[in-house]
């Protein structure tokens, strides 16, 4: 039996590490704080994230880095994506030089604009081979409850994508495979944004034609910005792609639609960063795209505005009402 580490005991860490022990396997949870740690060894729980969740007794919790990443074969990192680089400096001489490391984590180093899988590959020294992705629409609390989803495990090495996708799939969770790491991890990212733009209308009381006026036009402009950093269109159309952002684009348990919502009220990016318990990756994702679609001279209008929103340049109210500056032609699938 492989052993199975996950780092991170926020809410989508704990979950995967429920998926991966209800599909019978041992598997140990990593948490920086002890007190967290010794909550869900005594009580079954982490009720800080996952509240009224029963947690199998095949999942063991620990502070103990060293400890939980001795002999770790796969090792699932579900940390804040911002955080990633100086936690990955801390646990490189600990995490097994033939383990595989499987990225959790949805959003854009900024400052570098690096992809996580990337900033693995920079900081451990891994050949890409050993570096997974797992994304889809993936709402933690659905699947803690075993709600029935599905994602996909991306990695250039299928043999382990296959590893993987056995490992975290159960009787609820199923796991499909593919090699297209950049777009599997980019639908992850980009999605985040759209997800945020409807939050930001839903926030100002529009209806569904708004919406989904924004919903379609915003995959057109993220599937663009993917397939021009080499992703396979068809990923985008899939479970990483599409089928996430259905999944974040009106659900209260996104993070992402709420502070969109948030800012469709009226809250300035500083109030909403300081009302969510959690990092919603979408805004710290804003400017590293942008950035990165500048110097490849991409239009990326919806997110634009995201941004003016959020630095305050732009009133919520006028947003989306600025559609007409996206490309007139209809997306091809």
């Amino acid at each position: 039996m492989s052993r199975i580490v996950v780092l991170g005991a926020g809410s989508w860490g704990t979950t995967i590490a429920k998926v991966i022990a209800d599909g019978g396997n041992e598997v140990t949870l990593w948490s920086r704080r002890e007190q967290q740690a010794e909550q869900i060894a005594s009580t079954g729980r982490n009720s800080d994230y996952l509240p009224g969740i029963d947690l199998p007794d095949n999942l063991t919790a620990t502070a103990d880095l060293e400890l939980a990443l001795s002999g770790a074969e796969q090792v699932y990192v579900a940390v804040p994506s911002q955080s990633l680089r100086t936690n990955l400096a801390e646990w490189k001489p600990l995490i097994p030089s033939d383990a595989t490391i499987i990225s959790l984590m949805k959003g854009l180093e900024v400052g570098s604009g690096a992809r996580m899988s990337e900033v693995i590959a920079e900081v451990t020294g891994f050949p890409n081979d050993q570096i997974a992705v797992l994304s889809g629409p993936n709402l933690a609390l659905e699947i803690a409850r075993k709600d029935p989803a599905a994602a996909v495990c991306a990695c250039s090495d299928q043999d382990r994508a296959s590893a993987v996708a056995r490992v975290c799939s159960s009787d609820y969770f199923t796991v499909f495979t593919n090699q297209d790491v950049i777009g599997t991890e980019l639908g992850g990212v980009l999605k985040n944004l759209i997800a945020v733009a409807i939050g930001i209308v839903n926030g100002l009381g529009y209806g569904q034609n708004t919406k989904a006026s924004i919903m379609t036009r915003g995959l057109t402009e993220i599937t663009k910005f993917a397939v021009a950093h080499g992703a396979r269109r068809r990923t985008m159309f899939g479970l990483a792609g599409l089928g996430d952002l259905i999944a974040t684009s009106e659900s209260s348990l996104s993070r992402n639609f709420r502070a969109g919502e948030m800012l469709g009220k009226g809250f300035s990016k500083a109030e909403v960063l300081s009302r969510m318990q959690q990092t919603a990756e979408g805004l710290s994702s804003v400017q590293p795209v942008l950035d990165i679609a500048e110097r490849m001279s991409l239009d990326m209008p919806i997110v634009t505005q995201v941004r003016e929103v959020l630095e305050g340049r732009m009133k919520p109210r006028d947003f989306g009402k600025q559609l007409n500056l996206a490309d007139d032609v209809e997306v091809e699938f």
